[in-house]
């Protein structure tokens, strides 16, 4: 199975950047889709940004123009790199990916941007 792994989270204050990673192990030849999830406090867990094979990419609209992903497939990596942080971008971030019909996710890293 894939095994996921973020890094980066931290405090931030608003209108800073942040960039997070995540490292991908196992049969990673087999995913086909890769991307980001957040969990703010008290709310569910969403959608923020995705690779899909080929390249192609899809944000959120609450990120649109802000955040940026990136794949590096040679080093196994995927990177969110997020700029004009709001308030309410506050939450877990969770890396997670597709693999053939399964879904894996990291353990996550906490992002907190402080007004």
């Amino acid at each position: 199975q894939v095994q996921l792994v973020e890094s980066g989270g931290g405090l931030v204050q608003a209108g800073g950047s942040l960039r997070l990673s995540c490292a991908a192990s196992g049969p990673t030849s087999s995913i086909n889709a890769i991307g980001w999830y957040r969990q703010p406090p008290g709310k569910q867990r969403e959608f923020v940004a995705v690779i899909i094979s080929g390249g192609a990419t899809n944000y959120a609209d609450s990120v649109k123009g802000r955040y940026i992903i990136s794949r590096d497939s040679a080093k196994n990596m995927l990177y969110l790199q997020m700029n004009s942080l709001k308030p309410e971008d506050t939450a877990v971030y969770y890396c997670y990916c597709n693999a053939k019909t399964m879904v894996y996710w990291g353990q996550g890293t906490q992002v907190t941007v402080s007004s």
